[in-house]
């Protein structure tokens, strides 16, 4: 990463204001594609977002965001570019990852990319129609749509032996619906297509419409098994926007609830890989230690998920000091229990065999597609917007990113039983800050948000990196959030894990990424 290089491709009269959360410019649109080019490929600057907003009530035009992340600096740099004529260069053929934004604001804008190798819808199904555009401002929220019937998309792998599998979109169990199609050639699979979709939701035209209360209450359930994290970055969007800074005991309190959170979850992934590798003693002690998780955060919260706790510049809750003491020693318990389970995991070859050398991602696929969380670390990216984007009381705690490198199942099972150890030694630090602090009396916070304005929320969720981006009108209502749950990116590396392995690997590889279909479809 040369950050020292941005001075080539910043405007001059922004280079001395990069002290400031969001630096914005304006870029003509034929300059995109090289300026795009060089702040990713030249300075090393990750592309968190692509976005778009229908401007045309002031400005007479659309306008799309290219948002760049500056590591460890805390500031965003987002060039962006007006569209009048609802064409816009594409950067796909500089970066990669642009693919799955650029797609979306076709498909919900209608803004054609040109130069995009290959722009097929996203998210709406061939039920869909033509030529309708949700995110458009004079779209209705509760507009009822004809049924289209278009041609599918999937791509056909022919030769001799080669056949297809069909699977879902309906599923055993609870997940949620998605298609996966896979070509085969005897039990080695050689191409997998998955579409996503069936829960499509339309939150982004909801966020238009809701109160900002009830806004928060909807980005808890953008993904429901990461309810904290998604709510904590809205709440820090808003936050900036109405310029609310937090105290010292919330910082530390998000950290708690942000790290049970990741606890739980990491408990289910682990247990659950080992059960799918036929390690059903590692099956059933994940669950159960998740368990026990979900009921300390029903306990503490009211909410086995943590629903109902964040609020803008607040939790939303009492707790004792008696009850951050328990909890310690609880924590301490659960602990040992889980390096035992560990301990007699290693010891199983049979275990250790299914999960070596199977679903190999390598470090630059990763990288090309911006694949984020779990799934980036297995491959030695060092990406976690704990440290890159320090929030809450993480720039406190001494936080070290953990990472393997050889990108297989084994190395993303690997990441998540270091990230619960560093979670522990987290936790232990705020509830010794937490026990020793003072509880804070309720303040009336006057929620008057900046008007013309825009601000970003990141948070690091158990799976990877959530990004919120918010936009407010000329009185300060509100008007667009665009939200990127990490699933968003990682489904589109998803495929290259999984060919060249055989059909029942399939199930331990797509548990190793554990995508969450509600996030991908919001």
């Amino acid at each position: 990463m040369n950050i020292d290089n941005l001075i080539k491709y910043l405007p001059a009269e922004i280079i001395n204001t990069t002290n400031k959360e969001i630096v914005m410019f304006e870029v003509k649109n034929e300059e995109i594609i090289d300026l795009c080019d060089g702040l990713h490929n030249d300075c090393g600057l990750p592309l968190k977002l692509m976005t778009a907003t229908d401007d045309r009530s002031t400005s007479s035009c659309f306008k799309i965001y290219y948002i760049f992340g500056v590591p460890e600096k805390n500031y965003f740099l987002v060039p962006y570019i007006r569209v009048t004529d609802e064409k816009f260069p594409s950067v796909v053929k500089r970066i990669h990852e642009a693919s799955v934004f650029e797609k979306k604001i076709k498909t919900f804008f209608g803004l054609e990319p040109i130069g995009h190798p290959h722009s097929t819808p996203f998210i709406l199904q061939e039920n869909w129609p033509d030529n309708v555009y949700p995110l458009r401002k004079d779209f209705s929220w509760n507009t009822r749509v004809p049924m289209a019937n278009r041609k599918e998309h999937f791509a056909t792998f022919k030769g001799e032996g080669v056949y297809e599998i069909p699977v879902g979109p309906v599923h055993a169990g609870i997940i949620e619906p998605g298609y996966f199609r896979f070509s085969v050639l005897g039990e080695e699979i050689l191409m997998f297509q998955a579409q996503l979709g069936y829960v499509h939701k339309g939150s982004e035209k909801l966020f238009e419409i809701l109160s900002i209360d009830d806004k928060l209450k909807l980005s808890e359930k953008i993904s429901g098994d990461s309810t904290f994290s998604h709510s904590l970055a809205f709440c820090q969007a808003v936050e900036n926007l109405a310029d609310i800074k937090i105290s010292e005991q919330i910082e530390y309190l998000r950290v708690l609830f942000s790290e049970l959170e990741r606890l739980a979850n990491h408990f289910g992934d682990i247990g659950a890989m080992m059960l799918d590798a036929g390690f059903n003693f590692g099956g059933a002690n994940g669950a159960r230690l998740r368990e026990m998780i979900m009921q300390i955060n029903e306990r503490l919260t009211g909410s086995r998920f943590l629903r109902g706790v964040n609020s803008f510049g607040k939790i939303k809750l009492k707790i004792k000091q008696k009850n951050y003491l328990e909890l310690f020693e609880e924590l301490k318990i659960i602990k040992n229990d889980f390096e035992e389970i560990i301990s007699v995991s290693k010891n199983s070859s049979s275990l250790l065999n299914r999960l070596k050398k199977t679903g190999i991602l390598n470090k630059k696929r990763a990288l090309d597609h911006g694949v984020v969380g779990v799934a980036a670390r297995a491959c030695g990216i060092m990406l976690d917007a704990r440290i890159d984007n320090a929030y809450a009381a993480y720039d406190k705690l001494n936080y070290k990113i953990q990472t393997e490198k050889s990108g297989d199942v084994y190395a993303r099972f690997q990441v998540r039983i270091k990230e619960v150890r560093i979670a522990f030694e987290m936790l232990e630090k705020c509830l010794k800050f937490l026990s020793k602090s003072k509880e804070e009396q309720d303040k009336n916070l006057e929620l008057k948000l900046k008007p013309n304005s825009y601000a970003i929320g990141i948070t690091e969720g158990w799976r990877g990196e959530i990004v919120y981006f918010l936009a407010t009108d000329n009185k300060g209502r509100i008007s667009r959030v665009d939200v990127r749950d990490p699933s968003l990116l990682n489904w589109t590396a998803t495929s290259y894990a999984i060919i060249g392995n055989v059909i029942p690997d399939f199930p331990l590889i797509n548990k190793s990424f554990n995508l969450s279909y509600s996030g991908n479809d919001v």
